[in-house]
């Protein structure tokens, strides 16, 4: 008898220390990702009782860090080559699929100036250089071009619009698109290049106003999700579950196309869907 409650106790003990240890997996996502996954992963909770933990920060150092062994289960690129180079390098189960494709725009703080044209989205941007040679600065921010998706396109459409080399002494760098969002409605900033997701987010839509940037004045901002070799079947299930209907409602409601957009005029070798 002693030993059959010995044994009751010790499966039970088990039970506790399995269910205590399953935690919920960790998701690496883009930063213009932050209001529509957590929508999204709060709906997959509701909708199955399984959870994710979301981490939001720029793809390139999600990138360097799954390559260096970082325990994420699902990584959400806003762009998809870096899906690819860690598929290359045998760190995911395979390509994964591209789930959508991003939008820039110009964001600027509601009430802040007259807020460009689409004809002219970058007009704010001219008057900031402008007002600088009479003494008066006002910056402008971006991502960091040199690990965020988003920081590319907007270098690309500052290229675009030969205002490259004229907005050094006014740009600031967000981490990722995130936190340049938040630069961008700060009191001494003139505005931003950032992510549609994001101008379209509660508790931004509110106190901000934007315009399109076209897409052909940077390359498509193609975002690809993969599961990583250690995914769990939670893990598992929330991949597929985004690639389902309401998952893909919920990307269309933030202003993320569906994957294969693309408006034409912009032609970079590498760019598109890869073979």
């Amino acid at each position: 008898m002693r030993a059959l409650r010995w044994l009751a106790t010790f499966a039970l003990s088990v039970m506790f220390t399995a269910t205590a240890s399953a935690k919920p997996p960790v998701v690496a996502a883009a930063s213009d990702l932050q209001f529509a996954l957590s929508e999204a992963a709060e709906t997959f909770a509701q909708q199955t009782g399984e959870r994710v933990r979301l981490n939001f920060g720029s793809s390139g150092n999600f990138r360097r860090q799954i390559a260096q062994g970082a325990p994420f289960e699902l990584y959400l690129s806003a762009d998809e080559a870096y899906v690819l180079a860690l598929h290359e390098e045998g760190h995911t189960r395979d390509k994964g699929v591209r789930y959508a494709t991003g939008r820039l725009v110009w964001l600027q703080p509601k009430g802040a100036g007259t807020l460009p044209s689409e004809d002219a989205p970058l007009a704010a941007i001219e008057a900031a250089i402008a007002a600088q040679a009479s003494g008066k600065r006002q910056r402008i921010a971006l991502a960091n071009p040199e690990h965020a998706p988003y920081g590319v396109a907007a270098q690309q459409a500052l290229e675009h619009a030969k205002l490259w080399h004229e907005t050094a002494p006014l740009r600031v760098l967000g981490e990722n698109v995130s936190q340049a969002a938040q630069f961008a409605l700060s009191s001494d900033t003139r505005g931003g290049l950032v992510a549609y997701s994001l101008a379209l987010a509660p508790g931004l839509a509110d106190k901000s106003d934007y315009v399109l940037i076209p897409a052909d004045w940077h390359a498509p901002l193609n975002q690809r999700m993969v599961l990583t070799q250690n995914a769990s079947e939670t893990a598992t299930a929330f991949y597929q579950w985004l690639q389902g209907e309401k998952g893909r409602a919920i990307l269309r409601d933030y202003g993320f196309q569906e994957p294969g957009f693309q408006e034409p005029g912009f032609n970079v070798p590498g760019f598109g869907e890869p073979e």
